[in-house]
């Protein structure tokens, strides 16, 4: 990998890992679109499931007494039904057209959730064991599938008006155990090539960076400026991933 496309994935790491900390998501949401403009799709998954497993892991234990562990095993049960799935679609599907789908529906919900918001609407539903393990399957799959598991689960948390920093924390600890599955798969499954390794290690500092600021605008966060900021990373981040991919499939 040459300087140039290096240091476009090093900002992106900066930034991804900075919302990550600071709302408990976006790294993969902000990574993954971004590093597929600096490196092959494959090669471009792979280094931001490991660099979001690593970054789960270092800032978890800070995060630990905000945890809802029900909450957290039971997505985490849903998982283990979306994941093989999602890994098997990867195989198959027609990537410029998952992505296209993925970013539609992000969008789609980041702007009904904007508008819920702005009018100061009561939360559309309700928290429920069947939901909770409805939201882990849908991102088991999309981790499997495009590797971002983070907007089925912020959606649903999002819906449903759990507070800021239960959510952050339980999404950050259920992010942790599902890359670490997904990256567990890959190795298994596929192999994780030695040059993925090498990128994601000479990443770290500069992902570390941006989490150690995330995390301290994370701690002044109140539950309106974190619904709002989730909402602009969604919703920026739906429409770029289904612009990139109606632009690959016209051109």
């Amino acid at each position: 990998m040459t300087l140039a496309p290096w240091l476009g994935m090093a900002a992106t790491s900066f930034l991804a890992a900075m919302l990550l900390t600071t709302n408990g998501f976006g790294f993969a949401v902000l990574a993954v679109p971004f590093f597929l403009l600096f490196a092959p799709p494959g090669e471009a998954i792979q280094v931001a499931i490991i660099l979001s497993l690593a970054i789960s892991l270092t800032v978890l234990p800070g995060l630990r007494h905000n945890i809802e562990w029900p909450l957290f095993w039971r997505m985490a049960i849903g998982s283990l039904a979306g994941l093989p799935l999602g890994l098997a679609a990867f195989t198959y599907a027609e990537p410029v057209l998952v992505r296209a789908v993925a970013g539609a529906v992000i969008a789609s919900f980041a702007a009904a959730q904007g508008y819920n918001h702005y009018h100061q609407r009561p939360p559309s539903l309700v928290m429920h064991p069947i939901g909770d393990l409805v939201a882990g399957a849908a991102a088991g799959a999309a981790t499997g599938l495009v590797g971002m598991p983070g907007p089925p689960v912020v959606i649903y948390l999002l819906l449903v008006g759990a507070p800021t920093q239960m959510s952050r924390s339980t999404q950050i600890a259920f992010f942790a155990l599902i890359f670490a599955a997904t990256l567990a798969a890959n190795t298994a499954f596929r192999g994780v090539p030695g040059l993925d390794w090498a990128i994601a290690a000479s990443l770290m500092p500069v992902t570390a960076l941006g989490a150690w600021v995330g995390t301290h605008i994370g701690n002044r966060l109140d539950d309106n400026a974190a619904a709002i900021l989730a909402v602009v990373v969604l919703g920026a981040a739906g429409l770029y991933t289904l612009a990139a991919a109606l632009a690959a499939a016209l051109w």
